[in-house]
């Protein structure tokens, strides 16, 4: 009888997200006859959490963590109490070397090594492990992880990220694969890293497809009446909010009675919220917070609109279209991996009145919708040779 392999992911957390969502989705098509699972997270909180496989062992958090995750001065009085000197140590220079950097993405990979060396390297072996998003957990994998075979991950485009292309070499150069969820992605990274492209693989996000449709049946209760757009995500400036917002007041402006149904939450959302205000579009914009299930809305709604101004794949699109969801998009660096124009939605230019002159089209075309939902559900969203890939990637 063949031994069971030892497989270990990393990821930050399982609040809401595409990587997110993608990993507890592959975690519960495994072969749990062959493959004994770990997961690694560095705050093990999240909607996700509650999806999880029983056969998943979720790893405590990594010690240390949570003081490079909370205010400076609260970390400084815990740290100093407990007698941890040299992690406050490490949180000041982690401090100074992200005040170098000119985007997010940068602050999180120069904050890495000041952040690693507060952090113990896991004792267990592991035949393959896997960090599942660009940044930190790839670098934990590689720098805190024993394993025959590493794989990282790199969810998004990683120009319009503004990663440190220097940061990442040595990295990449300890990983046996690197992963991309889509073409453009693969392309963008064998342009930044052609020392690397014999490592790379494509391989799509995995989603039940069977599961989404079964819970979309559920009942809701707080649907807005009347037409309605629904957009699914974080609300963030990489997804575009404030494209949508604008174009929904045109729409508005021209007396179409519409909802614009907003189901996710982030950092975004006090502006769009002050905006909404200025607009006085109270009642036609729904902020709708979280939903630990969010097909039942997908479903109710006559449109999906997904304005992001890039994507690694956007797996709310996805979803989308396995419900078959007439969708309008804006022409993010991936739309068209998700559909050609006008066959199963409309792909817009990344603007206000581009992104309002498709959802009119469509508002005003119901045979169009249902023309494209047609389109979208005769389509196989098995992925059955997705899986058998990831099988042959961790050396099956």
């Amino acid at each position: 009888m063949n031994k069971k392999k030892n497989l270990l992911f990393v990821l930050n957390n399982l609040t809401v997200g595409g990587a997110e969502k993608s990993l507890v989705s592959l975690l519960q098509v495994l072969d749990y006859s062959k493959y004994n699972v770990d997961l690694q997270l560095f705050k093990n909180e999240g909607m996700f959490l509650f999806q999880l496989p029983n056969e998943v062992n979720l790893l405590p958090e990594p010690e240390n963590y949570q003081y490079f995750d909370m205010p400076f001065f609260k970390m400084l009085k815990e740290t100093l109490k407990k007698g941890k000197w040299s992690v406050a140590l490490q949180r000041i220079k982690y401090y100074l070397s992200t005040k170098k950097a000119s985007s997010n993405s940068e602050r999180e990979q120069f904050g890495w090594k000041p952040l690693s060396k507060t952090l113990q390297p896991l004792k267990k072996q592991y035949d393959v492990a896997i960090g599942y998003l660009e940044k930190n957990p790839n670098y934990f994998v590689v720098d805190k992880v024993q394993a025959y075979r590493k794989i990282g991950y790199v969810m998004n485009d990683y120009e319009q990220l503004q990663m440190n292309v220097a940061f990442d070499t040595p990295y990449f150069a300890k990983l046996d694969k690197i992963i991309e969820e889509s073409a453009q992605c693969y392309d963008t990274m064998c342009k930044l890293f052609p020392q690397y492209t014999s490592k790379m693989e494509v391989l799509p996000d995995i989603l039940p497809a069977e599961k989404i449709r079964m819970s979309a049946l559920e009942d809701i209760y707080d649907y807005p009446e009347g037409f309605s757009i629904i957009s699914v995500g974080r609300l963030t400036y990489q997804k575009g909010y404030d494209i949508s917002l604008l174009a929904i007041k045109k729409l508005i402006d021209k007396d179409y009675q519409v909802n614009w149904i907003i189901l996710g939450d982030g950092e975004e959302k006090k502006n769009l919220l002050e905006q909404v205000e200025q607009f006085g579009l109270k009642k036609n914009i729904h902020f709708m917070g979280i939903k630990q299930n969010h097909y039942p809305y997908v479903r109710r709604a006559d449109i999906f609109l997904h304005a992001a101004r890039f994507e690694g794949m956007g797996l709310v699109v996805t979803e989308a279209r396995i419900l078959g969801k007439p969708i309008v998009l804006t022409s993010f660096n991936t739309a068209s991996a998700h559909l050609t124009h006008m066959e199963g939605g409309i792909i817009t230019e990344m603007n206000p009145r581009s992104l309002a002159e498709g959802l009119e089209t469509m508002i005003n075309n119901t045979a169009l919708r249902k023309s494209f939902s047609d389109h979208l559900l005769s389509k196989d969203y098995s992925q059955k040779d997705v899986i058998a890939k990831f099988y042959s990637l961790i050396g099956e």
